[in-house]
C-alpha cells in the first residue's frame, strides 16, 4: 500500500490527525497533526504493527470487519481525543484503514463558540420579539355603544380566521388599537407584530423597509444588506397603516408577495418564503381610489378578505362618557390628584361632533385637566371651539310634539298622494292606505 506525493501533501496540510495502516495493520503513514495530538513521533510508529504501539487500538477491528467506527473517545495518559475510523476499500477489497483524530479541546472550544452564538441568537430573537410585540388586547377597547359592541364582536370573530383584513375609519378612531388586539387574539399572538406607517416613507424607502435589500443593491446600501420587515414579521402579523399612500407600482410587488407567499430583496435573486398575515388600515375610501386608478382592485380584494369599519365617535356617542372617564383616570394617575368633570361640561362633550374622534377627545381632556385650579372640569375649561359648538347645539330650538306629529302627517299624506295619484279615485285609495276617511283627508290637505 503506497501513498503518493499528492496524497501526502494533502494529509500533511490537515489540522486533524491522520493515521493510515495497511490490511495487515502495519502503520504506513501519520501526518504532523497526529504527532502533535498524540505526542508520538513518526519513527516510533511507522512500519510497526498498530497493536504493538497502541494495544487498545480499534482500527484493526475496522480493517478486519470492514465497518466504520465514528466518534470513538480515546485517552492516552492525559491526552483526550475523538477518533473516526474507516476501512480503505479498492476494487471491493479492503486494503487498509484510516483513523482521523480530533482534539477534545478543539471540540470543547467549538462547542463553547456554538453555545455562545446560540445565546446571542436567542437574545436577538427575544429583542426582536419585544420590539414586535402587540401592546393592546380587546379588553383595552372601551365600547359601550351598540355600534361599538357590534364592531368589537366582529373583530373578535375575524381574529381567529387568519385571513388578511382591512380596517377602515376616520383618523383617530382606533385602527391601530384594533390591529394590535386582533393579533393578540389570533393563533399568531406569540409571533411578531410589526407595524409600519406607509405614509411616512417615500416609495423607494418603503420598498426597502418592507422587502430588504442585498449588499450593493443601490448607492448607500449597507454592507451585508438589510433584512426587510416581511422577514422580521415572518410567522406573525404585518400591520400596514395608511396603505392608501402606497405607490401604485409598489402595490403590484405587494400583490405578488401575497399571491406567492415569497419575497425577493431589492437586488436579490432568491425567493424567500414567508408566512405573514396582513392587517391593512386606511382613512380613505379605497373603492373611490380604484375608480381613479390610484389603488389596485386586485390588491384590494387580497387585503379586504374581512373588512372592518370603525364608526366615528359622533355615530357612537354612548362611548363618549366612558372614554372621558378613562382618560380622566389616566391623567389623574399622572398628575397624582383627583380630577372630575361637571355634568354641564359632559353635556357639551356629548353634543360635540368630534371630527378628530377619540384622539381629539383625549387631547381635549388633557387640555382641560391642565386648565383647572381645583378638581372639576367645567365648561369654561374646555377648548373654545368645543365650548362654542356645544353651546350652539344646546341652544337649538326644540319642536313641540304637536309640531313633530303635524310634520310627519304632512310627509305621509304627500307620499300617499304621489303613490295613488291626485284624482278622486287616487285620494280614496290614499285615505284607505292612511287609515282615515276621505273627508278627513280633504280636511288635512286644506
Amino acid at each position: 500500500m503506497q501513498i503518493n506525493n499528492m496524497e501526502k501533501v494533502i494529509f500533511d496540510s490537515l489540522y486533524d490527525g491522520v493515521l493510515i495502516a495497511d490490511k495487515n495493520c502495519i502503520v504506513r503513514y501519520i501526518n504532523p497533526s497526529y504527532t502533535r495530538i498524540t505526542k508520538v513521533k513518526a519513527e516510533d510508529i511507522i512500519g510497526k504493527h498498530l497493536l504493538e504501539i497502541r494495544p487498545g487500538a480499534r482500527l484493526p477491528s475496522v480493517i478486519r470487519k470492514g465497518k466504520k467506527l465514528l466518534r470513538v473517545p480515546r485517552k492516552v495518559e492525559d491526552i483526550e481525543y475523538i477518533v473516526n475510523m474507516a476501512p480503505i476499500i479498492e476494487n471491493n477489497e479492503i486494503i487498509g484503514g484510516i483513523s482521523i483524530l480530533n482534539e477534545i479541546n478543539d471540540i470543547y472550544k467549538l462547542t463553547e463558540k456554538l453555545n455562545q452564538s446560540n445565546m446571542k441568537i436567542k437574545k436577538l430573537e427575544k429583542h426582536m420579539r419585544r420590539m414586535g410585540k402587540a401592546k393592546y388586547i380587546f379588553d383595552d377597547i372601551i365600547s359601550i355603544d351598540k355600534l361599538s359592541l357590534e364592531t368589537k364582536d366582529l373583530a373578535k370573530k375575524v381574529a381567529q380566521k387568519g385571513s388578511n383584513l382591512l380596517i377602515t375609519g376616520e383618523s383617530g378612531t382606533g385602527k391601530e388599537l384594533y390591529a394590535n388586539s386582533i393579533h393578540n387574539a389570533s393563533e399568531r399572538q406569540n409571533e411578531p407584530f410589526i407595524a409600519v406607517n406607509c405614509a411616512i416613507f417615500d416609495s423607494n424607502l418603503l420598498e426597502s423597509e418592507l422587502f430588504g435589500y442585498e449588499e450593493g443593491a443601490f448607492t448607500g446600501a449597507k454592507k451585508g444588506g438589510k433584512i426587510g420587515l416581511f422577514e422580521v414579521a415572518n410567522g406573525g402579523t404585518l400591520f400596514l397603516d395608511e396603505i392608501s399612500e402606497m405607490n401604485y407600482i409598489l402595490q403590484a410587488k405587494l400583490l405578488r408577495t401575497l399571491q406567492e407567499n415569497t419575497i425577493r430583496r431589492i437586488g436579490g435573486l432568491d425567493e424567500i418564503p414567508i408566512d405573514v398575515r396582513i392587517i391593512a388600515a386606511t382613512n380613505k375610501n379605497l373603492e373611490e381610489m380604484i375608480e381613479r386608478n390610484e389603488f389596485r382592485k386586485d390588491l384590494y380584494y387580497r387585503i379586504a378578505v374581512f373588512p372592518i369599519n370603525l364608526y366615528p365617535l359622533r355615530n357612537r356617542r354612548g362611548d363618549i362618557k366612558p372614554l372621558t372617564e378613562y382618560f380622566l383616570d389616566k391623567i389623574a394617575d399622572k398628575m397624582k390628584r383627583r380630577i372630575a368633570i361637571s355634568e354641564e361640561a359632559m353635556k357639551i362633550l356629548y353634543n360635540y361632533d368630534w371630527p378628530g374622534n377619540i384622539r381629539e377627545l383625549k387631547n381635549t381632556i388633557e387640555f382641560a385637566s391642565n386648565m383647572i385650579d381645583e378638581y372639576t372640569i367645567g365648561i369654561e375649561h374646555l377648548p373654545k371651539i368645543i365650548q362654542a359648538e356645544g353651546v350652539k347645539k344646546q341652544l337649538v330650538k326644540l319642536k313641540s310634539l304637536e309640531e313633530i306629529v303635524r310634520d310627519i302627517e304632512i310627509n305621509e299624506i304627500k307620499k300617499a298622494i304621489l303613490t295613488y295619484g291626485d284624482t278622486v279615485e287616487g285620494k280614496k285609495k290614499a285615505a284607505k292606505a292612511l287609515g282615515i276617511s276621505l273627508a278627513t283627508l280633504y280636511n288635512k290637505i286644506k
